[in-house]
């Protein structure tokens, strides 16, 4: 099946609500374009130097999406024109997002990353870390940074009704901070949940925005 057709077999099957980031880690440039003929805008990318070297080379009207865990001392290189960064994770990470939105003159938009899967290697505020983050107020001194909503994943079981539960708390969350923190802000409206293998269950539960690579791409 070629990426054009994948792709449009998988938009025919979402609500046109629903944003689709292609995940193009690791796949090159080539197929990027060829999703990109099909009519593709969002792509998803986890590593710096590899994003760097796709967006000199690629449509400049691409939405590119920062989907991987981002170190602080690598934001400045793709603060001047990142659309969206999906892991903001720790007030450390806001305050470098912060600092280097100044510089590029722009607001740089964020979700929080929340960690509810049982695995020890996601990374992620804990709810009750988000929780804290989010009462301490910081995040109110930085005009630079725009939090858009919220991203999570489940954990990577067989077990349906595990994963379905883990996007309801994360819906739950995005309720919770929405209501107590951001019920003026209009941008504060995305959950980003759900990949290739859950994004259905995901989509079931709330989620406006999956990130699906395998299915559209191929095994890398």
């Amino acid at each position: 099946m070629s990426v054009t057709s994948q792709i449009n077999t998988l938009r025919a099957s979402v609500s046109e609500e629903v944003k689709i980031v292609a995940v193009s880690k690791f796949h090159p440039s080539e197929m990027i374009r060829e999703a990109y003929d099909a009519g593709q805008r969002i792509f998803g990318e986890s590593r710096v130097q590899e994003l760097e070297s796709k967006y000199a080379e690629l449509p400049k009207d691409i939405e590119w999406h920062f989907i991987g865990s981002l170190q602080r001392n690598k934001v400045k290189f793709i603060a001047p024109y990142i659309s969206l960064i999906h892991s903001m994770d720790s007030e450390r990470l806001m305050l470098e997002i912060e600092k280097q939105g100044a510089i590029n003159q722009r607001v740089i938009p964020c979700l929080l990353e929340i960690r509810v899967a049982e695995e020890k290697t996601k990374s992620g505020f804990t709810p009750d870390e988000c929780r804290d983050f989010l009462e301490s107020g910081k995040w109110r001194e930085c005009s630079h940074v725009q939090f858009n909503g919220v991203m999570g994943m489940a954990t990577f079981t067989g077990d349906k009704e595990q994963i379905r539960s883990e996007f309801a708390q994360i819906r739950s969350l995005f309720t919770e901070f929405k209501n107590k923190y951001f019920a003026e802000s209009q941008s504060f409206k995305e959950i980003s949940m759900g990949m290739t293998s859950d994004y259905p269950v995901a989509i079931e539960e709330g989620s406006t925005m999956i990130r699906v690579g395998t299915l559209i791409f191929g095994n890398r």
